[in-house]
């Protein structure tokens, strides 16, 4: 048996590890300017003016131990592609720990990205945005429309893989308890996970009421591989104006987990984008 401390360590590390290696892909090499690698890129330009044909700029909003950059090096141009103008932030950024972003609490987060979509509709002229998150990017927006007024600037939230009702990282989180000191840490050191943990004060307060809010239609897809945000079914939102998608009901040969959901995953892709254009949806297939 492990003496109590190595089992302490143990696992605050498997903690901290698997979300790193899970929650997002990781970073990429350094670039001297991250913004204007994503405008080289199709998005991220402040000049782009919304169409009528999409009249809503798209905000992306990257998960834990992600950024602004490397979370999107698909979607955000597959997006570009179709016609949208596309935006991302870095928010719940740690001092000293570059790239990986999303570590900070929560609510200070939303306030982030409070400013970021003001920025992006004085810049575009649109009196709305639809954002697009994944993981922790597909939840904490919800905080910012229930709590700082997001609502009146949102059409759409679609959430790939958000942990909108926390996740026990498949039971790990349940030993908690039985290693003093490991909450505190994950509190004090990265509050942005311990806000993600199932029964947190933070989604308490986030999901008391009721789960949406009027006005904004909302879109969920997750994958039943989900290692991450477990158990998977929890990532589903109740109430009106919501549409909750598996993606094994749209090709049951998809093996996509939570990152691949998110990064990578063409059929979730074009769900994305479905949700964004519902008049104009196209049915999500293994081909899609």
């Amino acid at each position: 048996m492990l003496p109590w401390r190595r089992a302490l360590h143990a696992l605050a590390a498997a903690l901290l590890v698997t979300g790193a290696l899970t929650l997002t892909p990781a970073a990429t090499a350094a670039t001297p300017d991250r913004a204007s690698a994503s405008t080289s890129r199709g998005w991220n330009d402040y000049d782009c003016k919304p169409s009528a044909a999409h009249p809503r700029p798209v905000v992306l909003v990257h998960g834990t131990f992600g950024n602004s950059v490397d979370n999107w090096l698909v979607l955000a141009p597959y997006l570009v592609a179709r016609g949208y103008c596309v935006y991302s932030l870095d928010y719940g950024q740690l001092d000293g720990v570059p790239f990986f972003h999303g570590l900070g609490p929560i609510d200070k987060s939303a306030e982030q990205l409070d400013g970021f979509v003001d920025k992006v509709l004085a810049a575009s002229g649109a009196k709305e945005v639809d954002l697009v998150g994944h993981s922790q990017g597909g939840m904490m927006p919800r905080h910012y429309l229930k709590f700082l007024g997001g609502a009146a600037k949102v059409n759409a939230l679609i959430g790939l893989a958000p942990d909108n009702h926390g996740t026990t990282l498949l039971g790990l989180t349940k030993l908690l308890p039985y290693f003093p000191g490991v909450e505190d840490l994950l509190t004090t050191k990265t509050p942005g996970l311990a806000d993600q943990v199932a029964g947190s004060k933070f989604l308490t307060r986030l999901n008391e009421g009721g789960d949406t809010v009027p006005g904004v239609r909302y879109t969920v897809i997750a994958t039943k591989y989900d290692e991450v945000v477990t158990p998977y079914r929890s990532q589903f939102l109740q109430g009106p104006d919501v549409r909750n998608v598996t993606l094994q009901d749209l090709c049951s040969v998809d093996l996509s987990e939570h990152v691949a959901i998110g990064i990578l995953d063409r059929v979730a892709h074009h769900e994305v984008a479905n949700a964004l254009d519902p008049e104009h949806a196209t049915p999500s297939t293994c081909l899609s």
